[in-house]
């Protein structure tokens, strides 16, 4: 939601009360719906379908999408994260995405984790207009499960998952592509296993799992038991083996 979020703090709209949608209108009804207000979600519409599959409703706003104001956007949030943490502590995971890690930080600023991630939200509505969510963990994997399942649901936006939780709050995910790190193939090769949960997963022998993924399988069964051992700060020494570089084109029809 992060462009229409954007587009309707340009506009001086609430995103949660908005019909907004970022498309280019103009070119086609076939043409891609890149992103939707929150209030749009909750009515059912995908973040990502074709003009032709929204729902007739003339209050619905169309933004043609400018990439490059996001980004502006996204910098300026990033700003605001390094007046808090310095930039060996941050992982720009995506445009709208990153992590903290805030393990010294909390005794710097007297604050709980909870109260840090309050002020760091608070200024970034002040600064930019845009709502921001945030989720809590002892390690990035449990953070990034807190965000994308509790925290939109959350009144303040802020959900914190702790390993105590992980019985009531991760095993029960279902299907299992919804855990992060999980795509649709591993998915339909983990059902082939009888593994349909994340408790599933979790009670599946490791020794088996290993067998049929190797190191993957390994990382699997660590993390439905909410382990992670990757550090933040890490990313200054990894170095990738090549770059690549592509150009696509989304067509209107397969």
């Amino acid at each position: 939601s992060f462009y229409a979020s954007v587009e309707c703090a340009l506009r001086g709209l609430n995103p949660f009360t908005t019909a907004l949608v970022v498309a280019d209108k103009s070119r086609s009804n076939g043409s891609i719906v890149l992103a939707v207000t929150p209030y749009l979600k909750r009515r059912g519409v995908k973040g990502r379908c074709r003009v032709f599959e929204l729902p007739d409703d003339n209050s619905i706003i169309f933004a043609k999408p400018r990439m490059k104001k996001y980004l502006e956007y996204s910098t300026r949030i990033v700003e605001i994260y390094l007046k808090y943490v310095s930039f060996e502590d941050i992982h720009i995971y995506s445009v709208d995405e990153v992590f903290l890690d805030m393990t010294s930080y909390l005794s710097y600023y007297q604050k709980t984790d909870v109260e840090m991630a309050q002020m760091i939200l608070k200024d970034i509505m002040d600064t930019t207009k845009i709502p921001a969510t945030c989720g809590i963990g002892p390690n990035m994997l449990l953070a990034k499960i807190a965000l994308d399942v509790d925290s939109k649901k959350a009144p303040t936006f802020i959900a914190k998952w702790t390993y105590d939780d992980i019985p009531a709050k991760l095993w029960p995910i279902s299907p299992i592509s919804k855990m992060w790190g999980i795509g649709i193939n591993m998915e339909r090769n983990l059902n082939q296993l009888g593994i349909y949960s994340i408790y599933d997963l979790a009670h599946y022998p490791l020794e088996k799992l290993q067998k049929f993924f190797g190191v993957m399988g390994e990382e699997l069964y660590h993390h439905a038991h909410g382990i992670d051992m990757s550090v933040i700060n890490e990313k200054l020494v990894y170095k990738p083996v090549s770059k690549s570089y592509g150009m696509g084109q989304t067509l209107y029809h397969d």
